[in-house]
């Protein structure tokens, strides 16, 4: 995509530019970003995995606030996002620019608020996430230095997913890569070379996430995006980022609901359990990555394009992500059955963490195929302003499936019933998909 690219040039190419050229041109950058993303989260991971097991369940453990970090900025990001995108196809750039700035100085407002509540509440907000007596001093030294980020690192989503949605794939990328690069440097130094433990895994990801803040700063301007502006905020735009955003805030909030209740059901088995699913998670995390950023390469095109009132093109980027999607979650769920022992080795080469965490990997990996038609519907739903429908589906996975599976099956099953509940929760998430894309397709795009 060439720097200068004017608005009208975006139009053309999102409305007019062959599918399957247009969403590999977009996603090969967002998976690109997603992949090094997943990689510098599984280096947090990796690097304290030296320390020790209940420094690793600390990350995983911490990961819940991670959550509602991203989800608070996915909810702006993404639901000022979907609308520009709409509004854009539409040409109505006075509505985009207000939706740009609300998003980012709302998003950015909210990170101060989470920053100041979870270090005042510290302690007892580490017994709620979880925190054994043996994991909470790295939890507390872990999470203390993660929420001073919390503000440039909530608006960060605003800005990557702002550009991506208006075309500009490449510059989110460079400003999200860069600081995942970062993020890998940093990490050895600062926990073994200067001895600072896994106090230095969260300097390292908070010093990384500000260069990429004010990377993707500068790349708005680079890429000729929406400008920023302080100006441009209006309180009435919050309704409309709150249609589009909805979804994600559901997606990531319950996600940390979820992780928070699995740590819990796992703690009766010891710091071992808990470990073994936090590095399940992490490497699952990764395997999803790349069909996220092939999912972020479908939204702006569907957004610009049901905006525009071209939904045959919509249906036609629809059912080609989803076969994509789908061929090749195929392929990674096939490597992550045959190789699952050794990939909980790398970050824990501890036997009770091994054993526990391979049979978790093969049952998530047996049910992964079928997220490629989960997260496209999502997707799709969210970006097209299905508000209700995009909730619905968002909530389903880790919320309204995942967490009872996690209450009911530890009952029946005892270890095997959290190692399994993922796969279940996929399972009726698929069925919930399947009706409500029935519904979309006859009613909204037919």
């Amino acid at each position: 995509m060439h720097r200068n690219m004017t608005q009208q040039e975006k139009y053309q190419m999102m409305t007019e530019a062959p599918i399957p050229g247009l969403i590999g041109r977009l996603a090969v950058p967002t998976i690109i970003s997603m992949l090094i993303t997943s990689i510098y989260n599984m280096a947090d991971t990796f690097f304290v995995g030296k320390i020790g097991t209940s420094a690793t369940a600390a990350v995983g453990v911490s990961f819940p606030i991670m959550a509602i970090i991203q989800a608070l900025g996915f909810f702006f990001g993404h639901g000022s996002g979907n609308s520009l995108s709409r509004h854009l196809g539409a040409r109505d750039t006075k509505a985009a620019d207000e939706l740009a700035a609300t998003g980012f100085f709302g998003a950015l407002v909210l990170g101060v608020v989470v920053m100041i509540s979870g270090l005042v509440f510290l302690t007892p907000l580490s017994h709620i996430l979880g925190s054994t007596d043996t994991i909470l001093p790295y939890t507390k030294d872990y999470l203390g230095i993660i929420l001073i980020g919390a503000p440039y690192m909530t608006a960060q989503f605003v800005l990557n997913n702002q550009i991506r949605f208006q075309g500009n794939a490449f510059y989110a990328m460079i400003g999200i890569a860069t600081g995942a690069v970062l993020n890998i440097v940093l990490d050895p130094i600062l926990i073994f070379g200067l001895d600072m433990g896994i106090s230095g895994a969260a300097l390292a990801t908070i010093i990384s996430q500000f260069v990429s803040f004010i990377m993707l700063l500068a790349g708005v301007r680079i890429s000729n995006c929406i400008p920023i502006r302080i100006k441009n905020v209006r309180i009435r735009r919050l309704p409309e980022i709150a249609g589009g955003g909805l979804p994600s805030l559901f997606r990531q909030g319950l996600a940390s609901v979820a992780t928070m209740t699995l740590n819990i059901a796992a703690t009766p088995y010891g710091d071992a359990a808990i470990a073994a699913m936090s590095v399940v998670s992490r490497i699952m995390m990764f395997a999803s990555s790349a069909l996220i950023g092939f999912g972020q390469g479908f939204q702006p095109v569907c957004g610009f394009n049901y905006g525009a009132k071209k939904t045959d093109r919509v249906k036609k980027a629809f059912w080609f992500c989803v076969k994509v999607s789908t061929a090749a979650l195929f392929f990674i769920a096939l490597l992550g059955i045959l190789l699952s022992g050794n990939l909980i080795g790398i970050f824990r080469n501890d036997p009770d963490v091994i054993r526990i965490g391979t049979t978790a990997l093969r049952l998530q990996c047996l049910t992964l195929v079928l997220n490629g038609w989960i997260v496209m519907n999502n997707m799709m739903m969210q970006t097209i302003g299905e508000t209700f429908y995009a909730s619905v589906l968002a909530a389903a996975r880790q919320g309204l499936f995942f967490i009872p599976a996690l209450i009911i099956l530890p009952h029946f099953l005892g270890l095997g019933g959290i190692q399994s509940a993922q796969a279940a929760a996929d399972i009726l998430t698929f069925v919930v998909t399947t009706w409500i894309n029935r519904i979309v397709m006859r009613k909204v795009l037919s």
